[in-house]
């Protein structure tokens, strides 16, 4: 007699499957809690047995947050340990708020320096300067501080007082200073106006709290007061922020309601759907976006979704590759964790991330990706584009590279300390826009690179070093020493014909300077307006309108070249 039905075998079957299933999953839980209790407890012991048995004290705080680090370390570079030190810092990076004088500084040699002012801000008012040094604050010698330990004796509570001692060019003794410490508020748009006829410009230069508002009244200026009929929205050195921001300045240009951004983690509470809440701005008007390799993060999402959405052309070059999505969670003690909770995905379906972290520049942008890791995804009017890290451009433009000379006189100051000395003997100069850097004034700089002694090792020279060492092993060196000795003389440099080779470009970086010591930010942006590449060819492009839809439409440019066969 048969006991059991077929029906019944195979119930009995798919219940022990599950029974069998459960049974490992919940042993995996176990082994995997297991190990965590485990290794909790090896890790408290080891930090017991050195605090008590080491030959020497060791700090208890820093060995535990250079165990925090190190852990950190192994994971995605943005999974980082917030101290209660730094938490300003990074309630500044993501508000651009905090109590202060509104300055920039940076350390050189044994002080700090004030690099930039904020106009409007104490520092401003009180008639603080680029290039002064900081001697002391508040009677606090600042010799052998770092520049954040003097950022903390600036800052402060609004309403506060604070006594500045400078060092200032052409001036032979100290000058003393007293602010009154303000809420400080950087301003995400540092610059818009035209940069053509009917072409406005917008710099956005972070996604803060309140990137979206200033450029929707930045957009709203051009249009109703500049005549503005195409716009360029600069994200380039845009480090990202705020993904909220980033569907706030998305949905100035698409609809409401169409998708920007969404976002997928471990966890069911990190995955969003973002969409565009507002009715646009612009929906209509031509656009270009211009980035570069250190657009990244909330500026990816931006340059990305209008893409993918067809909105508007990309400009420049491949973007950072940052398509992961950052929380911060309470560790106690106002301490915290910024931790990696979801990649964001845009319209296209695709994530800019890339894949892997090993293929990346010196500045953490992503580098070269294997074909093997990079996979097809198409805009919404059905053109082809790639994840794999960052976004492509619709029109690359290689950037030019600047010259060794160049990028020595800014790494060394030179090009500061000149400002400083420029600005301190001309009252005014004209208008950002007119200001013209003369052939007198290059003259004057090229004096001034001589008197500072300037030097700095060129190319060739460092390969002349190592033909020599090879050939010292070679047993080449002694019988050709003549021949050695005539190659270094040819391969001597002029000073001053390479500074007279290089001019342009260093009359450019000059202007810019310059001109941001009397106009302030927005000034030595808008000089250096007129030399930009990127900016040239998206407006070749936005003011051709079949060019304009051709790229973004490959059906308009079947028709486009119909029409000229």
């Amino acid at each position: 007699m048969t006991l059991f039905s077929k029906s019944s075998i195979k119930i009995t079957a798919l219940g022990i499957m599950l029974i069998i299933i459960s049974v490992g999953l919940l042993s995996f839980s176990e082994s995997r809690d297991f190990k965590l209790v485990k290794n909790l407890e090896v890790f408290s012991n080891l930090f017991r047995e050195l605090n008590y048995y080491y030959v020497d004290s060791p700090d208890p705080e820093k060995l535990i947050q250079t165990g925090i680090n190190a852990m950190l370390k192994t994971l995605d570079p943005y999974t980082v340990y917030i101290s209660e030190e730094d938490l300003d810092d990074f309630k500044f990076t993501t508000t651009g708020h905090y109590g202060g004088v509104g300055s920039l500084i940076r350390k050189t040699k044994d002080y700090v320096l004030i690099t930039d002012v904020y106009k409007g801000f104490p520092a401003d008012i009180s008639g603080l300067k680029s290039g002064d040094l900081i001697m002391s604050v508040d009677g606090i010698s600042i010799k052998g501080k770092s520049s954040s330990e003097v950022s903390g004796l600036l800052k402060g509570l609004p309403g506060s007082i604070v006594e500045i001692s400078v060092s200032r060019y052409g001036s032979e003794e100290p000058v003393s200073f007293t602010l009154e410490r303000k809420e400080i508020n950087i301003p995400n748009v540092p610059y818009y106006g035209l940069v053509g006829e009917g072409v406005g410009y917008i710099r956005l230069s972070n996604f803060r709290t309140g990137s979206g508002k200033e450029v929707r009244k930045a957009l709203s200026d051009l249009k109703n007061n500049y005549g503005a009929e195409a716009i360029i929205l600069d994200l380039r050195g845009n480090p990202g922020g705020l993904l909220i921001e980033a569907v706030g300045v998305s949905n100035l240009f698409v609809p409401r309601g169409e998708e920007i951004v969404s976002t997928r983690g471990k966890i069911e509470e990190y995955y969003h759907n973002y969409q565009a809440p507002n009715q646009p701005v612009a929906e209509k008007i031509p656009l270009a976006v211009l980035v570069d390799r250190g657009s990244a993060s909330a500026a990816e999402i931006v340059a990305g979704s209008l893409q993918d959405l067809d909105r508007g052309i990309i400009v420049g070059g491949r973007t950072y590759g940052k398509g992961l999505v950052q929380t911060t969670r309470p560790l106690g003690y106002n301490n915290q964790l910024k931790v990696t909770t979801a990649k964001y995905y845009i319209p296209s379906g695709r994530c800019i991330q890339a894949v892997d972290y090993s293929n990346r520049n010196e500045d953490g942008s992503v580098g070269h990706i294997p074909d093997s890791l990079i996979s097809e995804f198409k805009t919404r009017n059905g053109r082809i584009v790639y994840d794999g890290g960052g976004i492509l451009p619709d029109v690359e433009v290689v950037p030019k590279d600047a010259g060794l000379i160049t990028i020595n006189l800014y790494a060394q100051d030179v090009f500061f300390d000149y400002s400083t000395k420029f600005a301190s003997e001309n009252p005014e100069i004209l208008p950002a826009s007119d200001f013209e850097f003369s052939e007198k004034d290059f003259l004057a700089f090229c004096d001034f690179v001589v008197e500072k002694d300037f030097h700095y090792e060129i190319r060739s020279n460092a390969a002349y070093e190592s033909l020599i060492k090879a050939a010292k092993k070679d047993n080449l060196y002694e019988n050709n020493q003549e021949a050695f000795l005539h190659l270094k003389t040819l391969l001597k440099h002029d000073l001053s014909a390479c500074l007279q080779s290089h001019k342009e470009e260093i009359i450019q970086f000059l202007t810019s300077e310059i001109a941001g010591r009397y106009y302030y930010q927005a000034g030595g942006i808008e000089s250096s307006l007129k030399w930009d590449d990127d900016i040239e060819a998206a407006k070749n492009v936005l003011l051709n309108k079949d060019k304009y839809l051709s790229i973004l439409n490959p059906e308009h440019a079947d028709k486009v070249l119909a029409r000229s066969n």
